[in-house]
């Protein structure tokens, strides 16, 4: 059996359209969250026809908008269709660039009225001229043209970027070549005013570390932010592609077959590192700076799961919703739409095979803490509305490889972090994104006072979650226990001011981790008395009761939204111990 697409070449450089097809075995193996070197490359080729389709599209649109100071959109296709008679090749690779990809569909959606930006039109619409112009130079044309500056740099799209002073923020310069010398507003390319991009490389893999592109921070628009540190990229690239070819070749070497480019910004708090990819861009990974090259496999494994996953469904509609809808996402601080905790379980399931793989005991951690999560997750999302056939094999088919992960021993230490992290998300996301019906708080609250037993639970409908962001991370908690167990030392000079490290962290925290219960339990519930009872509080609470084999644990972790509320209509003059015992029982 064999899927089809319906292809998206451009008519005017196909003579005919073919489908793209790909094979059982690829497909499976996409369903599966794999993908093996060939699979990956078909992907590539449909990502070709769809960059394509959103380029003509835009070319489409800008067709009668101002070109402000710069030539017709028309000159900038025709310099780059004669880049395209010396290298196909060339020209096809930087059209499938992962920032021209998030060019296009910005300047699309500006066309089109749904976005914006600070930039005139023009400067955006004119991009073609630049990414025509470093078509022209990679294949060695003489030519001349007109191309954007953006404060004060001139950008070609994956070779660098040329600082031009004495500029406007939005203006124009001169791009030349002749003779075998390429100059940029009368400065040579290679001079002391040029920066060019980085290539990280590693014995059977090269990556772009693109600091340069306006494009390249997958949104909108940013600035030239030239890094000082791509030395310590390299330095810690080789040890990552290291690991990753040992930890598994065919992963290794599909994601060398498929990145592009590595987005760098600015480093992370420790164990909080920040990434991200974009369906407009396959091919590339937006990444803080790593804190080690483990750290540096792990989220070009995750990104390149959204990568695929992504290019899959430009070809495949797994699911069809408005986004009215809001999921419990275990790696996320906010409520999701169905779209996001797709990719979200499509991503932590490589994160979770990534781990799984590494057997010190922050590894033997990580492994038990996603597979546990995602597991979750995918329950979630298979039970989920909006879902069609295809994307309920595809849940179906990573649960059914995932669930034997559950039952594999793992270090009796790890998994209690573990544990004790995934308890902590999934109530602290509760308590802050979930709030109980008016009627439900005022039943509780009455039986309260009258000295009867709490009203049950069980019937009630889920609440349903609510937009936000919590006051500090959701996974402070976890964060200590990743110091605890890859940097004990490190994480002793936390006890004094652990929040002067770990964003939002608290003395009582400290205790939680590092078990020192009655303290924790002290300190939680002397918060809460008075009043400072947030929901990391009451979760704080409650996990503490769990290790000390108070019952109350029981209602404080399944509904702490419930209890934070029926103690704020009770004024506070409830024992919120009392009160999650009560909840216990009403369960």
């Amino acid at each position: 059996m064999r899927q089809t697409a319906r292809s998206h070449a451009l008519p005017h450089v196909l003579s005919h359209a073919l489908p793209h097809v790909l094979p059982s075995q690829s497909f499976d193996e996409l369903l599966c969250g794999g993908g093996g070197p060939a699979t990956v490359d078909r992907l590539r080729v449909s990502e070709r026809s769809w960059r394509l389709l959103v380029v003509r599209a835009l070319l489409d649109s800008a067709a009668t908008a101002p070109v402000g100071p710069l030539p017709p959109s028309p000159d900038g296709w025709k310099l780059l269709s004669r880049a395209w008679a010396v290298s196909k090749e060339t020209v096809e690779d930087l059209l499938a660039y992962p920032a021209v990809g998030v060019w296009a569909a910005h300047t699309l959606r500006r066309l089109r009225g749904t976005a914006q930006d600070d930039a005139p039109l023009w400067v955006d619409t004119g991009h073609l001229h630049a990414i025509a112009a470093a078509a022209a130079v990679r294949v060695g044309l003489e030519f001349r043209t007109d191309v954007p500056v953006r404060h004060g740099w001139v950008v070609l799209p994956a070779l660098g970027a040329m600082r031009v002073p004495g500029r406007a923020d939005w203006d124009v310069a001169e791009v030349s070549a002749s003779a075998g010398s390429v100059r940029i507003a009368g400065r040579p390319l290679g001079g002391p005013d040029w920066h060019a991009l980085t290539e990280l490389r590693a014995d059977g893999c090269t990556l772009l570390l693109d600091d340069t592109d306006p494009y390249r921070d997958l949104r909108g628009p940013a600035g030239v932010e030239p890094i000082d540190s791509a030395a310590e990229w390299q330095e810690l690239f080789g040890p990552a592609w290291d690991i990753l070819r040992r930890a598994d070749t065919e992963v290794a070497e599909a994601l060398a077959g498929g990145l592009v480019s590595v987005v760098p910004r600015p480093r992370a708090e420790r164990f909080r590192p920040h990434s991200a990819s974009s369906g407009d861009a396959f091919g590339t990974a937006l990444a803080s700076a790593p804190d080690d090259a483990e750290q540096f496999a792990s989220t070009l494994v995750h990104e390149f799961q959204h990568n695929k996953l992504s290019a899959f469904m430009h070809l495949f509609t797994l699911y069809d919703d408005q986004g009215t809808r809001l999921h419990y996402a275990p790696w996320r601080d906010d409520p999701r739409p169905l779209g996001g905790l797709l990719q979200g379980v499509y991503a932590f399931f490589g994160v979770t095979a990534f781990w799984r793989r590494r057997g010190h005991a922050l590894g033997q951690f990580e492994f038990a803490l996603w597979r546990s999560q995602t597991a979750y997750a995918l329950r979630a999302v298979g039970s989920a509305d909006g879902l069609n056939d295809l994307g309920r094999r595809l849940v179906a088919e990573l649960t059914r490889r995932i669930e034997p992960w559950l039952d594999e021993p793992v270090d009796a230490r790890a998994r209690a972090a573990a544990a004790l992290a995934v308890a902590d998300h999934r109530a602290t996301w509760r308590a802050c994104h979930l709030r109980p019906a008016p009627g439900t708080l005022r039943a509780h609250a009455s039986a309260w006072a009258e000295g009867n037993p709490l009203p049950r639970t069980t019937d009630e409908p889920e609440p349903v979650p609510v937009p936000g962001s919590p006051a500090r991370g959701i996974d402070t908690r976890a964060v200590l226990l990743r110091w605890l167990l890859a940097d004990p030392a490190g994480f002793a000079a936390l006890r004094e001011d652990p929040g002067a490290v770990v964003a939002g962290a608290r003395l009582e925290d400290i205790a939680l981790v590092e078990g020192r219960t009655a303290e924790a339990l002290g300190a939680f519930r002397a918060r809460i008395d008075r009043g400072d009872g947030d929901p990391e509080t009451w979760v704080g609470l409650g996990l503490a009761a769990r290790a000390a084999g108070d019952p109350a644990a029981d209602g404080l972790l399944a509904r702490p939204e419930l209890a934070m509320a029926l103690h704020g209509e009770l004024n506070g003059q409830a024992d919120p111990l009392a009160l999650g015992r009560a909840l216990a029982n009403g369960a």
